[in-house]
């Protein structure tokens, strides 16, 4: 009877390492299968997805986005570039005298014209006054409009009739360190407007408001042409202003030549 039961036991031993050893075995032949796609190499995934277009990787994406932006940006400065060319050739046609002009006889003043600035600045003495005359570029302006009655045609006679050319002219007369008299001008051709003056003072406070005087429309008429006399007394009168408005137009011009080479300077870096 005890043989009987242990060669039992020795056979269900038996069967039960048969049984481990075939289940330990299996998982290993599954996963080694060549057509598992569990055991593709990463190198292989990469391809994979390389292949599809709609997985691209976002940095490509961007590389390629950013090589056709860079593109359009050199040819759009390249055309800015040789319009401005084209404009500067243009400009620098229209004004073949030296910087300085050709001034008139018996010019009083000294002539400070720094390239860059809108201002040109004339300074003299005359009988003791230290003058300086600040002159801003031209400004084209035309009178009020015609009636409405009027013909279109008439209209546009006497728009181009009465278009200007104003230069505006600070004028500062002082003796010494006192007071200066200032006077604010509008000049055309042939004539000068004094639009306002005024008395300033170095030892006023900027804190403090100064009387500064009425409005110069509203002198006496007697007075406003003794301010005109004396402002002609010391230059500033119709012969100046014929000079300083083709002065001034050149000056434009040239300015303005210079901001297109400064701008196209830029675009080229």
């Amino acid at each position: 009877m005890r043989s009987i039961t242990f060669s039992l036991i020795r056979r269900n031993l038996r069967s039960y390492g048969a049984s481990r050893l075939t289940s330990k075995q299996q998982p290993s032949l599954l996963y080694s299968s060549e057509a598992s796609p569990l055991s593709l190499s990463s190198s292989s995934l990469q391809k994979k997805r390389f292949q599809d277009p709609s997985r691209t990787p976002l940095f490509l994406q961007f590389r390629f986005a950013s090589s056709s932006t860079a593109a359009k940006k050199v040819g759009a400065d390249e055309k800015l570039k040789r319009v401005l060319e084209s404009e500067i050739e243009c400009a620098d046609e229209t004004d073949d005298l030296p910087p300085g002009g050709f001034l008139p006889d018996g010019f009083p003043f000294e002539i400070i014209d720094n390239p860059g600035e809108q201002t040109v600045i004339l300074k003299r003495q005359f009988a003791g006054d230290n003058i300086e005359v600040e002159v801003h570029m031209p400004d084209m302006t035309g009178e009020d409009e015609e009636d409405e009655d009027d013909d279109d045609d008439d209209k546009d006679d006497d728009d181009e009739a009465s278009a200007q050319t104003y230069i505006s002219l600070i004028v500062n007369i002082s003796k010494g360190e006192g007071p200066r008299l200032e006077f604010c001008c509008s000049a055309s051709p042939d004539e000068i407007t004094i639009d306002s003056m005024l008395m300033k003072s170095p030892d006023v406070s900027s804190n403090e408001i100064a009387y500064e005087g009425p409005e110069f429309s509203d002198l006496d008429e007697n007075l406003q042409k003794e301010f005109y006399k004396y402002l002609e007394d010391r230059g500033i009168k119709s012969s100046l202003t014929n000079f300083l408005q083709e002065y001034m137009t050149r000056k434009e011009n040239r300015e303005y030549v210079g901001w297109l080479k400064n701008m196209k300077d830029f675009i080229e870096k």
